[in-house]
């Protein structure tokens, strides 16, 4: 009998565990719940924040080139004036004109240096392939093979920041 009293004694001690273990499992339901509803809203917010990025990139990129665009077109209206003058004076000296348009094809060369793109209009030069296009071959024999003799259309910039190569004329042996 006192086996059973100590059976009696023991199974409430059993369900008791039962329940906390139960309660425990619950528990931890409801915090693996609650991880998850605020995971969720972190993810929901950086998504909002990623597209408010985004969004406040795009205005910044077109705010950005927008002043660039001035910029750029603010410099070459000295260049304009230049050519307007010239033509104002074209009944006058013919020289006059000429030197105009001169002075202001070294202002628009001098523009374009001002954004990184300098004039290549060397003679003499070795052949680059990097900065000058070949649109003629004439044999030179007092000359290195691949000199440039004559560059037919200037090229500007370099590398990445290249607009166009020059148009060259270059130098081959005789015969």
């Amino acid at each position: 009998m006192d086996g059973s009293g100590d059976h009696s004694t023991t199974e409430p001690a059993r369900d008791g565990a039962d329940t906390d273990q139960s309660g425990t499992a619950a528990r931890d339901h409801t915090d693996t719940g609650a991880e998850l509803a605020q995971l969720e809203d972190r993810w929901r917010r950086a998504l909002a924040d990623l597209d408010n990025l985004r969004k406040r990139y795009a205005k910044d990129l077109d705010r950005e080139r927008a002043a660039e665009v001035a910029q750029v077109s603010a410099a070459w209206l000295p260049v304009l004036d230049n050519l307007e003058l010239a033509l104002a004076h074209a009944g006058s000296d013919p020289q006059t004109v000429i030197d105009g348009v001169k002075a202001t094809r070294d202002q628009a060369v001098q523009v374009l240096a001002r954004y990184g793109f300098e004039r290549h209009d060397e003679v003499g030069v070795p052949f680059s392939p990097e900065l000058h296009e070949v649109v003629s071959v004439v044999a030179q024999p007092d000359l290195p093979s691949g000199t440039v003799i004559e560059v037919v259309r200037p090229g500007y910039g370099e590398g990445a920041q290249q607009l166009r190569p020059a148009a060259v004329v270059v130098s081959r042996p005789e015969g």
